[in-house]
Protein backbone atom coordinates (compact mmCIF):
# COMPACT_ATOMS: atom_id res chain seq x y z
CA UNK A 1 0.00 0.00 0.00
CA UNK A 2 1.65 3.40 -1.02
CA UNK A 3 -0.13 5.91 0.32
CA UNK A 4 1.22 9.86 -1.33
CA UNK A 5 -0.42 11.95 1.33
CA UNK A 6 -0.74 15.81 1.57
CA UNK A 7 1.88 15.23 4.48
CA UNK A 8 3.63 11.92 3.73
CA UNK A 9 4.62 9.43 1.52
CA UNK A 10 3.74 6.58 3.43
CA UNK A 11 4.51 2.46 2.40
CA UNK A 12 3.04 0.32 4.47
CA UNK A 13 3.05 -3.51 4.10
CA UNK A 14 0.30 -5.09 5.02
CA UNK A 15 -0.14 -8.91 5.58
CA UNK A 16 -3.98 -9.34 4.21
CA UNK A 17 -6.30 -11.89 3.43
CA UNK A 18 -10.10 -12.37 2.90
CA UNK A 19 -11.91 -12.60 6.29
CA UNK A 20 -8.57 -11.27 8.25
CA UNK A 21 -7.86 -7.96 9.82
CA UNK A 22 -4.99 -6.48 7.71
CA UNK A 23 -2.19 -6.71 9.59
CA UNK A 24 0.64 -4.00 9.27
CA UNK A 25 4.14 -5.81 8.43
CA UNK A 26 6.27 -3.30 7.72
CA UNK A 27 6.17 0.92 7.22
CA UNK A 28 8.35 3.06 4.95
CA UNK A 29 7.84 6.53 5.63
CA UNK A 30 9.46 10.04 4.06
CA UNK A 31 7.65 13.78 5.14
CA UNK A 32 6.96 15.40 1.73
CA UNK A 33 4.73 17.70 2.33
CA UNK A 34 3.24 18.41 -1.03
CA UNK A 35 0.69 20.43 0.24
CA UNK A 36 2.83 23.13 1.70
CA UNK A 37 5.14 23.26 -1.38
CA UNK A 38 2.77 23.76 -4.35
CA UNK A 39 3.53 26.72 -5.98
CA UNK A 40 1.87 30.01 -6.52
CA UNK A 41 0.24 28.44 -10.11
CA UNK A 42 -1.15 25.44 -8.02
CA UNK A 43 1.72 23.01 -9.44
CA UNK A 44 3.70 20.59 -7.84
CA UNK A 45 7.49 21.90 -8.69
CA UNK A 46 10.46 20.25 -9.58
CA UNK A 47 11.92 19.59 -6.25
CA UNK A 48 8.42 18.36 -5.02
CA UNK A 49 8.03 15.90 -8.17
CA UNK A 50 12.05 15.16 -7.73
CA UNK A 51 11.05 14.22 -3.94
CA UNK A 52 7.81 11.91 -4.87
CA UNK A 53 9.70 9.90 -7.27
CA UNK A 54 12.79 9.33 -5.59
CA UNK A 55 9.96 7.79 -2.28
CA UNK A 56 8.47 5.95 -4.90
CA UNK A 57 11.39 4.64 -6.14
CA UNK A 58 12.99 3.75 -2.81
CA UNK A 59 9.29 2.01 -1.69
CA UNK A 60 9.12 -0.14 -4.58
CA UNK A 61 13.01 -1.59 -3.50
CA UNK A 62 11.34 -2.02 0.37
CA UNK A 63 8.46 -3.89 -1.89
CA UNK A 64 10.40 -6.04 -3.40
CA UNK A 65 12.61 -6.52 -0.50
CA UNK A 66 9.68 -7.55 1.73
CA UNK A 67 8.00 -10.30 -0.73
CA UNK A 68 5.07 -7.73 -1.92
CA UNK A 69 2.53 -9.23 -4.07
CA UNK A 70 0.99 -6.25 -5.49
CA UNK A 71 1.37 -2.51 -4.39
CA UNK A 72 -1.65 -0.59 -4.40
CA UNK A 73 -1.19 3.27 -5.14
CA UNK A 74 -3.00 6.31 -4.45
CA UNK A 75 -2.44 10.19 -4.01
CA UNK A 76 -4.76 12.22 -1.95
CA UNK A 77 -5.61 16.20 -2.25
CA UNK A 78 -2.17 17.60 -2.42
CA UNK A 79 -1.31 15.58 -6.17
CA UNK A 80 -5.59 15.78 -6.64
CA UNK A 81 -5.43 19.78 -6.45
CA UNK A 82 -1.85 20.32 -8.37
CA UNK A 83 -2.73 21.63 -11.94
CA UNK A 84 -0.17 19.35 -13.60
CA UNK A 85 -1.17 16.19 -11.38
CA UNK A 86 -1.62 14.10 -14.49
CA UNK A 87 2.32 15.31 -15.45
CA UNK A 88 3.40 14.59 -11.76
CA UNK A 89 1.84 11.02 -11.94
CA UNK A 90 3.35 10.23 -15.31
CA UNK A 91 7.00 11.34 -15.23
CA UNK A 92 6.61 8.88 -11.52
CA UNK A 93 5.37 5.90 -14.32
CA UNK A 94 7.98 6.88 -16.46
CA UNK A 95 10.56 6.85 -13.67
CA UNK A 96 9.96 3.95 -11.64
CA UNK A 97 7.04 1.92 -13.17
CA UNK A 98 4.37 2.57 -10.47
CA UNK A 99 0.86 3.99 -11.80
CA UNK A 100 -0.35 5.99 -8.84
CA UNK A 101 -4.08 6.49 -8.52
CA UNK A 102 -5.53 9.81 -7.24
CA UNK A 103 -8.67 9.65 -5.23
CA UNK A 104 -11.52 11.75 -5.64
CA UNK A 105 -12.40 13.29 -2.15
CA UNK A 106 -15.85 11.46 -1.88
CA UNK A 107 -13.64 8.38 -2.11
CA UNK A 108 -11.39 9.59 0.28
CA UNK A 109 -14.18 9.68 3.10
CA UNK A 110 -16.04 6.91 1.69
CA UNK A 111 -13.18 4.75 1.97
CA UNK A 112 -12.14 5.79 5.35
CA UNK A 113 -15.83 5.24 6.68
CA UNK A 114 -15.65 1.88 5.52
CA UNK A 115 -12.53 1.61 8.03
CA UNK A 116 -14.22 3.05 10.54
CA UNK A 117 -17.34 0.34 9.99
CA UNK A 118 -15.44 -2.36 10.36
CA UNK A 119 -13.13 -1.52 13.10
CA UNK A 120 -16.39 -0.36 15.49
CA UNK A 121 -18.85 -3.12 13.55
CA UNK A 122 -22.43 -2.96 13.60
CA UNK A 123 -23.20 -2.26 17.05
CA UNK A 124 -22.08 1.44 16.43
CA UNK A 125 -25.21 2.49 14.93
CA UNK A 126 -25.63 5.33 12.83
CA UNK A 127 -21.56 6.65 12.37
CA UNK A 128 -20.26 9.90 11.40
CA UNK A 129 -16.54 9.88 10.57
CA UNK A 130 -14.41 13.20 10.84
CA UNK A 131 -11.01 12.75 9.40
CA UNK A 132 -8.23 15.77 9.14
CA UNK A 133 -5.36 15.37 6.22
CA UNK A 134 -2.33 17.78 5.26
CA UNK A 135 -5.09 18.82 2.46
CA UNK A 136 -8.91 18.27 2.83
CA UNK A 137 -11.06 17.31 5.90
CA UNK A 138 -13.07 14.41 5.01
CA UNK A 139 -16.61 13.89 6.25
CA UNK A 140 -18.84 10.77 5.79
CA UNK A 141 -22.52 10.10 7.86
CA UNK A 142 -23.92 6.85 7.53
CA UNK A 143 -26.10 3.38 8.98
CA UNK A 144 -24.47 1.12 6.35
CA UNK A 145 -20.91 0.39 5.36
CA UNK A 146 -21.48 2.71 2.78
CA UNK A 147 -21.92 6.37 3.89
CA UNK A 148 -24.90 8.44 2.57
CA UNK A 149 -23.60 11.41 3.04
CA UNK A 150 -19.37 11.59 1.62
CA UNK A 151 -17.37 15.28 1.46
CA UNK A 152 -14.19 16.47 1.10
CA UNK A 153 -13.62 19.99 2.24
CA UNK A 154 -10.62 21.84 1.40
CA UNK A 155 -9.73 22.54 5.14
CA UNK A 156 -6.44 20.40 5.40
CA UNK A 157 -4.25 20.92 8.34
CA UNK A 158 -0.97 21.79 5.82
CA UNK A 159 -3.35 23.93 3.42
CA UNK A 160 -4.59 25.83 5.86
CA UNK A 161 -1.28 26.76 7.74
CA UNK A 162 0.35 27.56 4.29
CA UNK A 163 -2.54 29.76 2.94
CA UNK A 164 -2.93 31.32 6.32
CA UNK A 165 -0.65 31.13 9.23
CA UNK A 166 2.06 31.14 7.23
CA UNK A 167 3.67 34.64 8.83
CA UNK A 168 2.75 33.09 12.26
CA UNK A 169 -0.08 33.03 14.66
CA UNK A 170 -1.34 36.61 15.13
CA UNK A 171 -4.77 37.54 16.51
CA UNK A 172 -6.02 38.95 13.31
CA UNK A 173 -4.88 36.07 11.38
CA UNK A 174 -6.53 33.62 13.59
CA UNK A 175 -9.35 34.97 14.07
CA UNK A 176 -10.00 35.54 10.37
CA UNK A 177 -9.25 31.52 10.20
CA UNK A 178 -11.03 30.52 12.38
CA UNK A 179 -14.33 32.07 11.11
CA UNK A 180 -13.32 30.50 7.25
CA UNK A 181 -13.14 27.17 8.64
CA UNK A 182 -16.22 27.35 10.63
CA UNK A 183 -18.47 28.98 7.84
CA UNK A 184 -17.23 26.56 5.09
CA UNK A 185 -18.04 23.49 7.39
CA UNK A 186 -21.35 24.95 8.18
CA UNK A 187 -22.25 24.99 4.51
CA UNK A 188 -22.63 20.96 4.74
CA UNK A 189 -23.41 20.73 8.41
CA UNK A 190 -27.14 20.05 7.46
CA UNK A 191 -26.79 17.27 5.59
CA UNK A 192 -24.61 15.46 8.32
CA UNK A 193 -26.96 16.46 10.97
CA UNK A 194 -30.57 15.64 9.19
CA UNK A 195 -29.96 12.09 11.25
CA UNK A 196 -28.38 12.54 13.96
CA UNK A 197 -25.50 9.53 14.42
CA UNK A 198 -25.01 6.85 17.38
CA UNK A 199 -21.37 7.22 17.50
CA UNK A 200 -18.81 10.14 15.98
CA UNK A 201 -15.49 8.85 15.20
CA UNK A 202 -12.11 10.32 14.00
CA UNK A 203 -9.28 9.06 11.87
CA UNK A 204 -5.59 9.76 11.19
CA UNK A 205 -2.79 11.42 12.35
CA UNK A 206 -3.61 15.40 13.36
CA UNK A 207 -6.84 13.73 15.45
CA UNK A 208 -4.71 11.29 16.84
CA UNK A 209 -2.11 14.35 18.03
CA UNK A 210 -4.88 16.52 19.55
CA UNK A 211 -6.48 13.45 21.57
CA UNK A 212 -2.90 12.52 22.94
CA UNK A 213 -2.07 16.25 23.81
CA UNK A 214 -5.53 16.17 25.65
CA UNK A 215 -4.57 12.73 27.63
CA UNK A 216 -5.38 10.31 25.65
CA UNK A 217 -3.53 7.09 25.89
CA UNK A 218 -0.16 6.73 24.35
CA UNK A 219 0.37 4.59 21.26
CA UNK A 220 2.09 1.79 23.54
CA UNK A 221 -0.73 0.80 24.97
CA UNK A 222 -1.85 -0.69 22.44
CA UNK A 223 -4.77 -0.47 19.41
CA UNK A 224 -7.46 -2.21 21.45
CA UNK A 225 -7.69 0.67 24.64
CA UNK A 226 -10.29 3.53 23.91
CA UNK A 227 -9.10 6.75 22.64
CA UNK A 228 -11.54 9.99 22.46
CA UNK A 229 -10.94 13.97 21.42
CA UNK A 230 -12.46 15.91 24.40
CA UNK A 231 -14.01 18.58 23.73
CA UNK A 232 -13.88 20.64 26.83
CA UNK A 233 -10.12 19.82 27.03
CA UNK A 234 -9.37 20.92 23.51
CA UNK A 235 -10.89 24.43 24.48
CA UNK A 236 -8.63 24.45 27.25
CA UNK A 237 -5.85 23.62 25.31
CA UNK A 238 -6.53 25.94 22.00
CA UNK A 239 -5.10 29.13 24.29
CA UNK A 240 -1.85 27.38 25.15
CA UNK A 241 -1.08 26.35 21.89
CA UNK A 242 -1.33 29.85 20.19
CA UNK A 243 1.46 30.93 22.48
CA UNK A 244 3.67 27.86 22.01
CA UNK A 245 6.80 27.72 19.34
CA UNK A 246 6.53 24.99 16.53
CA UNK A 247 9.67 23.86 18.78
CA UNK A 248 7.70 24.22 21.67
CA UNK A 249 4.50 21.49 20.61
CA UNK A 250 6.98 19.31 19.25
CA UNK A 251 7.87 18.55 22.88
CA UNK A 252 3.97 17.69 23.31
CA UNK A 253 3.04 13.93 23.67
CA UNK A 254 1.74 12.57 20.69
CA UNK A 255 3.36 15.42 18.14
CA UNK A 256 6.03 14.69 15.48
CA UNK A 257 7.99 17.33 14.42
CA UNK A 258 7.06 17.57 11.02
CA UNK A 259 4.00 18.50 11.71
CA UNK A 260 4.40 20.86 15.01
CA UNK A 261 3.70 23.79 12.66
CA UNK A 262 0.36 22.27 11.49
CA UNK A 263 -1.34 21.66 14.99
CA UNK A 264 -2.90 25.04 15.09
CA UNK A 265 -4.86 24.53 11.58
CA UNK A 266 -5.42 21.15 12.64
CA UNK A 267 -6.97 22.23 15.95
CA UNK A 268 -8.98 25.14 14.91
CA UNK A 269 -10.69 22.53 12.39
CA UNK A 270 -11.62 19.84 15.17
CA UNK A 271 -12.76 22.32 17.28
CA UNK A 272 -15.46 23.86 14.88
CA UNK A 273 -16.43 20.10 13.62
CA UNK A 274 -16.99 19.43 17.75
CA UNK A 275 -18.74 23.28 17.77
CA UNK A 276 -21.04 22.96 14.79
CA UNK A 277 -21.96 19.34 15.03
CA UNK A 278 -22.64 19.60 19.06
CA UNK A 279 -19.94 16.80 20.19
CA UNK A 280 -18.65 15.96 23.94
CA UNK A 281 -16.13 13.99 22.35
CA UNK A 282 -14.95 12.14 19.35
CA UNK A 283 -13.55 8.73 19.87
CA UNK A 284 -10.56 8.17 17.88
CA UNK A 285 -10.35 4.88 14.92
CA UNK A 286 -7.01 3.42 14.43
CA UNK A 287 -8.09 2.60 11.31
CA UNK A 288 -8.43 4.92 8.06
CA UNK A 289 -7.89 5.40 4.54
CA UNK A 290 -5.37 3.02 3.65
CA UNK A 291 -7.22 0.35 5.96
CA UNK A 292 -10.40 0.90 4.04
CA UNK A 293 -8.49 0.82 0.34
CA UNK A 294 -7.43 -2.68 1.55
CA UNK A 295 -10.42 -4.07 2.34
CA UNK A 296 -12.12 -2.78 -0.91
CA UNK A 297 -9.64 -4.69 -2.61
CA UNK A 298 -9.96 -7.72 -0.54
CA UNK A 299 -13.60 -7.60 -0.96
CA UNK A 300 -13.35 -7.50 -4.46
CA UNK A 301 -10.67 -10.10 -4.75
CA UNK A 302 -13.26 -12.34 -3.00
CA UNK A 303 -15.90 -11.87 -5.23
CA UNK A 304 -13.91 -12.51 -7.89
CA UNK A 305 -12.49 -15.81 -6.41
Amino acid sequence: MLDIGSNTGHLLVVDASGGAAPMPAFSHKEPLRLAEHLEADGRVGHAGVAALTGFVASSLVVAEDKGCEEMLGFATSAVRDAVNSDEVLQHVLDRTGVTIEVLPGEDEARLTFLAVRRWFGWSSGRLAVFDIGGGSLEIAVGSDEAPDVARSLPLGAARLTRDHLAHGLDDDAVRGLRRMIRARIARDAGAVTRSAPDHSVATSKTFRSLARICGAAPSGDGLLVRRALDAATLRQMLPRLLTMSAKEVAMLPGVSPSRAHQIVAGALVAEAVLDLFDLAELEICPWALREGIILERLDQISVRG
